[in-house]
């Protein structure tokens, strides 16, 4: 008989995994616009990123602004490689999540600004869905500028940067400028309408015989956190930013810029004002809910109270003494009833009488 040829055994996945292979994306896919800017002017056209770089190198005062969504390690590789951009700016691209800084190297600066979005109450579910926040870089150098936004819904700005034209002629640093102003100028317009939501929860608290939302209050109080977060660190980076860096902004261009603190500045000083009103409002509806339920146990205590009065004498005149000369007067059951109810009246008169009802 010819051997046995041993059967192999089946694998114990019935069917193969199929190997997962990096799939490549286009670094068009990324960029929002490419666009030239020589002597304070837009040239007309769609460029790609090496002929923008050309025109912008056969003219003395010309800049190229190119604006990314979200790119990837590979993308902003290939970015780099076009720029010549710092290996620990495109890590800090790609990883994102930074906090507002600006950052010097050699002859390039690199700022994080930090995007904050109102929604109304109506498109939201709740109070914590209400501020989001986004991220959005700037790397500037001699002849370009690269704005790259992360979860930030940012508007194209080239036709603010083209109605001033004694801005673009300052070079690529208008650029961080526009796109900075911007951010900070919303963060304005957030905080008004969170003046508003505050005002009417202090209405809500403050008002009387209307029941108090304190979920509410703590999830403004956290979406505001959660604002100072994204914040407070912008104006003084900016501040350092503009002491460190003289020598790559123009003058007229840091008093623009100084224009972008001050108001950085006025959105922190009103944000710590808010978060100071909804601590308050914290402590002021613990007090009226504790203050209620004091009320509510005043209520209850005089109620039980009036009740105890007849419960009593109905108790003693149940006891069925022999001796209780009462029992046999004609007249002893209307007279203890009349007990009873002018008794009820009188603590009734003295609850009331002492707020208690």
């Amino acid at each position: 008989m010819p051997p046995r040829i041993p059967l192999s055994r089946k694998s114990s996945k019935s069917t193969l995994q199929p190997s997962r292979i990096p799939v490549k994306v286009p670094l068009e896919r990324s960029i929002d616009f490419c666009k030239v800017f020589v002597d304070g002017k837009r040239v007309p056209g769609n460029y790609r990123i090496p002929q923008a770089l050309q025109v912008a190198r056969e003219h003395d005062n010309a800049f190229v602004w190119v604006s990314l969504k979200g790119p990837t390690d590979e993308q902003m590789t290939k970015i780099s490689s076009f720029f010549d951009i710092d290996d620990l700016i495109v890590d800090d691209v790609v990883d994102a999540h930074q906090r507002p800084k600006v950052e010097r190297y050699d002859e390039q600066l690199f700022m994080v600004v930090r995007s904050v979005y109102y929604r109304d109450d109506e498109e939201v579910a709740d109070a914590r869905e209400i501020i989001s926040t986004g991220e959005v870089q700037i790397v500037t150098g001699p002849n370009f500028a690269i704005t790259i936004r992360h979860g930030a819904p940012l508007p194209d700005l080239t036709g603010k940067l083209e109605s001033e034209e004694e801005l673009a002629v300052l070079g690529p640093s208008a650029v961080a400028w526009v796109v900075s102003d911007y951010i900070v100028d919303n963060y304005l317009k957030v905080a008004d309408n969170l003046s508003r939501d505050v005002d009417e929860l202090e209405n809500e608290v403050f008002t009387p015989r209307r029941d108090i939302n304190i979920d509410k209050i703590y999830n403004y109080k956290r979406e505001i956190l959660e604002m100072r977060h994204a914040i407070d660190p912008l104006a003084p980076a900016l501040k350092n930013g503009l002491t460190n860096n003289r020598d790559l902004m123009r003058k007229a261009l840091r008093s623009y810029f100084r224009d972008v603190q001050d108001n950085a500045t006025i959105v922190s000083d009103h944000l710590s004002g808010f978060d100071e009103r909804l601590s308050s409002l914290l402590d002021a509806s613990v007090a009226k809910v504790s203050m209620q339920q004091n009320s509510d146990m005043r209520t209850i205590s005089a109620v039980v109270g009036m009740a105890a009065a007849p419960t009593m004498i109905a108790g003693v005149y149940g006891m069925n003494f022999e001796n209780m000369p009462e029992l046999a007067w004609k007249y002893s059951y209307p007279v203890v009833l009349g007990v009873m109810i002018l008794t009820m009246a009188l603590m009734y008169w003295w609850f009331r009488k002492n707020r208690w009802l």
